[in-house]
């Protein structure tokens, strides 16, 4: 049976070997096993804006590692479509954990893939992250633009290339996350709620939970990250979705959470804002990137916080491709509309600008 721990505070180094002695990870690790850690680094941003893993996550589990003889140890990540993946090891800092320890990183979007059956389809998925014999999930607790949240689950899609990104998001997201989530399932789960941002994937909103939490079960730590957050399983749909595939259980017990420290070492998780929904009433989503989609939720955010209000239709997505578009469009598969914001994806501040500019009209 699957249990969670759960440890408070802020010193992301210290809490992570704290989390692996309790659960004694190094009894599941078979003698010269190669174990791979998945961060999130979707952008290039410091953890303390709320989107990225905090560097001492990983230091800490190398530490543990090292600790116990385990040498075969390396960091795997993609970054989002728009975003370099070696610009954000840099602005993230992780970079210089992995030349302290002398681990390799290795930029997914460079890996070779291997083509692998799911319940949904076949999917190209990295080799490096499908042959670790240890896969370890280090995802942020943070809200999703698109999703409503991302955790564990949402955390694999950094093991596909930039095409496969792009095929989720023309299939809607919530299925192919769910089936992937069938397909690859981390041995580990260890979870950065220190200071997520709870409305955007992209951070700048960071909201201090002062929490970590570990489990072995995917599902169940997607779970309890939406009980943290106040949100309902319904409201992330893929969770349930992955369950119904044998990806894990969203059972979460009494018993099964265990807290290694006093709980008033953290602060509560605020309700959910719904700010994110306010923002993009006027939206027309079809088949929209993560990128695209959040460049223009922070553009929306920037211009309301001016007092600029925007009334017309917004469209955003590969579905609108080649297409002519009533009203305003975001990104070069919304070059159709009269006005666009250009760029894939564009900025939030050409968004922001975009916007503007319909207001003077």
């Amino acid at each position: 049976m699957s249990r969670i721990y759960e440890i408070f505070g802020s010193d992301a180094h210290a809490m992570t070997v704290s989390l692996l002695e309790a659960a004694d990870v190094r009894s599941r690790i078979p003698a010269g096993a190669s174990v791979a850690l998945k961060p999130n680094l979707i952008l290039s941003a410091p953890a303390e804006d709320g989107a990225t893993t905090h560097p001492g996550v990983v230091s800490g589990c190398i530490e543990y590692l090292r600790e116990y003889g385990i040498r075969d140890v390396s960091v795997i990540e993609s970054s989002w479509i728009g975003d370099r993946t070696d610009r954000a090891i840099r602005a993230n800092g992780l970079d210089r954990i992995c030349q302290k320890y002398g681990v390799p990183f290795y930029d997914l979007k460079k890996d070779e893939t291997r083509a692998v059956e799911t319940p949904l389809r076949s999917m190209n998925v990295s080799r490096r992250a499908l042959e670790a014999d240890f896969l370890i999930d280090l995802p942020v607790l943070k809200g999703h633009c698109q999703t409503n949240m991302t955790c564990a689950l949402k955390n694999l899609k950094g093991c596909l290339p930039d095409k496969e990104k792009r095929q989720f998001h023309t299939e809607g997201l919530m299925r192919p996350i769910a089936a992937l989530a069938a397909a690859l399932r981390p041995k580990l789960v260890i979870v950065d709620s220190i200071c997520g941002d709870l409305d955007f994937e992209e951070g700048g909103n960071p909201v201090h939970t002062n929490r970590m939490y570990l489990g072995t079960d995917p599902v169940q730590i997607d779970a309890y990250g939406c009980r943290l957050m106040g949100l309902e399983l319904e409201d992330v749909p893929y969770i349930q979705m992955a369950e119904a595939w044998g990806a894990g259980s969203t059972y979460i017990g009494e018993e099964d959470v265990i807290a290694l420290n006093d709980p008033r070492n953290a602060a509560a998780y605020p309700p959910v804002s719904g700010r994110v929904k306010q923002l993009t009433k006027t939206v027309r989503a079809d088949s929209a990137c993560s990128a695209c989609f959040a460049s223009l939720v922070r553009g929306l955010y920037v211009v309301r916080e001016e007092g600029v209000r925007v009334d017309q239709p917004i469209s955003i997505g590969q579905g609108f491709e080649g297409k002519p578009i009533s009203g305003l469009g975001i990104g070069k598969c919304c070059a159709g509309a009269n006005l666009c914001a250009k760029g894939c994806p564009p900025t939030a501040e050409a968004v922001a600008a975009l916007l503007r500019e319909y207001a003077g009209k």
